[in-house]
């Protein structure tokens, strides 16, 4: 009795060593070891390369040259040339002239120095006041603005029903306007109301009427039309062009002649009336 007693429990003390032993094994397992991490978690290399590409003295300096190219502006005492071709505030050729004699006459004159032609032989330049290279940088963003906009033309488009009201009309026609003066075109979509009793000719009435709040600013692309089966009308404003809108100043212009050289006749027979 006492030898079964003592096999069972060193049976059973070896049943729980080897339980204890494969959870310690399952653990280590599954713990990763440090030289089994990834190779892959090295620095990227394109991190690296776009850091020392935004932070380049090289690029940095080849956009501040390209900025001045392009900037009209004072370029100080700082001649790059030895030998220069010289203008005078009014335009006047002073010939050619060294570095030297053109700062002296700089601060003689208190007149900076724009360069005017760098690619001709020798390079350009113009004495001129702070006033004038005021007024020329003023000249060159009115050019800017006046070059045509590059890119598809922006259509805007508007729907409502002819049934709207007057102040709801004048409300949308102001809005029409704002986009044809930002050079967009503006599709103009209006549904005809469900009264039976409405003139054929009132949609045509509306596109006019909101044609006439923009005189000298917009004209028809395309004229008023059916869709949807006649159960609406389209058409397109677009903003004039340059000889439209000369057309117009020039229709204006006659009338108001017309109309003075009339007032005038009329008060030369009523002098004579009175005599």
């Amino acid at each position: 009795m006492t030898a079964l007693l003592t096999r069972l429990t060193l049976q059973t003390i070896k049943i729980e060593s080897n339980y204890v032993g494969r959870c310690l094994g399952k653990h280590t397992v599954q713990k990763p070891a440090p030289a089994q991490l990834p190779l892959t978690a090295s620095t990227p290399k394109l991190v690296y390369l776009i850091f020392t590409k935004d932070f380049s003295t090289v690029d940095n300096q080849d956009e501040r040259k390209k900025k001045r190219k392009d900037v009209f502006t004072n370029v100080g005492r700082k001649i790059s040339e030895r030998i220069i071709r010289v203008l005078d505030e009014k335009g006047n050729d002073l010939g050619l002239m060294h570095r030297a004699n053109v700062i002296k006459l700089m601060d003689k004159q208190d007149l900076r120095l724009v360069q005017r032609n760098a690619s001709a032989e020798p390079p350009e330049y113009q004495l001129m006041t702070g006033a004038q290279i005021h007024q020329e940088r003023l000249k060159i963003r009115e050019l800017e603005k006046a070059k045509p906009q590059t890119g598809p033309t922006v259509t805007k488009e508007l729907t409502f029903s002819s049934n709207i009201g007057q102040h709801d009309l004048d409300t949308k026609s102001k809005q029409i306007q704002q986009w044809i003066e930002k050079k967009y075109k503006v599709q103009v979509t209006i549904k005809k109301g469900k009264n039976a009793d409405e003139p054929e000719n009132k949609i045509g009435e509306v596109f006019n009427q909101i044609l006439q709040s923009m005189p000298g600013i917009a004209t028809f692309l395309s004229k008023p039309q059916a869709v949807r089966g006649g159960r609406a009308f389209t058409c397109v404003f677009r903003h004039l062009n340059k000889k439209e809108d000369k057309a117009h100043r020039d229709s204006q212009e006659t009338q108001e002649r017309h109309t003075l050289n009339k007032d005038n006749r009329s008060d030369k027979e009523s002098d004579v009336l009175h005599q």
